[in-house]
C-alpha cells in the first residue's frame, strides 16, 4: 500500500492493523516486514528520534508497502510539513481541541505549497484557480491528516473540528482521554467506553477514519473494533518484545527448576 492508497483506506470500511515502532535499528524493518502489518506508527511526541532517523524509517517502511503514520511533537503546522517532507504518509497531530488548529494543519497537509495570504484566503473559502486546484489535489494526494482526540473539550467540539474538512482520520489517545474524563487508565470504565464509542460513531458517520492506540488483550482490541474503529495501533514493538522474552524466560527457568524472577513492569501508556 502506498501513501495515497493509505489515505484513502483510512476513510474506507477496510480494517487496518499497525503497531508502534520504537526501535530505530536498521535491521528492524526486515523483522517488522514479516509480521502481517498494514502500516507503521512512529511517535516523535514521546520518543526521541532525530529528523534524519525519522526520514530513513519513513522511506524504508513506505518502500516496503508499509505506510508510516507519524505523530508530531505538537500541533504546529510547520512540524507537519517537516514530517511529510521526511516521508511520512500521514501525520498525527496531538491534543487537538480548536478549529484554528485544524485549519492550520489542513493548510500544511492538503493545500501545499500555498503560503501566506494566498493560503489564508484558500482556508477561508476563496475559490482557487482550476489549474492550481488540480495541481494541489495531485500534489497532496498522499499527505494524510490525522488528529488526536484526547480530551473532553475535543469531544465537545468534535463536530466543529470535523467541519473544517481535510481530516482523513481521528486517532483516540486513550491515556489522555481517560485522564480528561477523570478515570485515569480505567479503560473498562463505562464513561471511557461510552466516550470512545461516541467518537467512533460520529467520526465514521462523516466518512472519516476512526482509530485508537491500545495495548490491552486481543479481546479488548476486538471490543474497540466492534465499537466502530477501522484502524488499530496494536501495542508497540518494545511491549511485544518484553512480553515474549519474559514468557520464554519463565518457561525456561521452570524447565530447569530455577527460581523465577516475578518482577513485572507495567505497560507504558503513550
Amino acid at each position: 500500500m502506498n501513501p495515497e492508497e493509505f489515505c484513502k483506506a483510512l476513510r474506507s470500511e477496510q480494517r487496518m492493523y499497525g503497531t508502534l515502532v520504537v526501535s530505530t535499528s536498521p535491521f528492524w524493518p526486515k523483522i517488522i516486514g514479516d509480521c502481517g502489518l498494514d502500516f507503521i506508527f512512529i511517535d516523535t511526541e514521546h520518543i526521541a528520534i532525530s529528523r534524519e532517523t525519522l526520514s530513513w524509517m519513513c522511506r524504508t517502511y513506505n518502500a516496503m508497502g508499509l505506510p508510516t503514520l507519524v505523530r508530531i511533537t505538537d500541533p504546529d503546522p510547520d512540524r507537519a510539513t517537516v514530517a511529510l517532507d521526511d516521508g511520512a504518509a500521514a501525520i498525527v497531530a496531538p491534543y487537538i481541541e480548536k478549529v484554528d488548529q485544524v485549519k492550520a494543519l489542513k493548510g500544511a497537509t492538503k493545500l501545499r505549497p500555498l503560503k501566506g495570504k494566498k493560503l489564508e484566503r484558500a482556508l477561508n473559502g476563496e475559490t482557487i484557480e482550476p489549474d492550481l486546484e488540480d495541481y494541489i489535489n495531485n500534489h497532496n494526494a498522499g499527505n494524510g491528516l490525522v488528529i488526536n482526540v484526547e480530551s473532553t473539550d475535543a469531544m465537545e467540539n468534535l463536530d466543529n473540528l470535523l467541519e473544517v474538512g481535510g481530516i482523513d482520520a481521528v486517532l483516540i489517545g486513550p491515556h489522555d482521554l481517560s485522564c480528561s474524563l477523570g478515570v485515569p487508565e480505567k479503560y473498562d470504565h463505562p464513561d471511557f467506553l461510552k466516550s470512545v464509542e461516541s467518537i467512533f460513531t460520529k467520526v465514521r458517520s462523516k466518512g472519516i477514519g476512526a482509530g485508537i492506540h491500545f495495548w490491552g488483550s486481543n479481546d479488548e482490541h476486538k471490543r474497540l473494533l466492534d465499537m466502530g474503529a477501522n484502524f488499530l495501533v496494536h501495542k508497540a514493538d518494545a511491549i511485544l518484545f518484553r512480553t515474549g522474552l519474559r514468557k520464554e524466560l519463565v518457561e525456561l527457568r521452570e524447565l530447569m527448576g530455577d527460581s523465577i524472577n516475578n518482577s513485572e513492569g507495567t505497560e507504558t501508556a503513550i
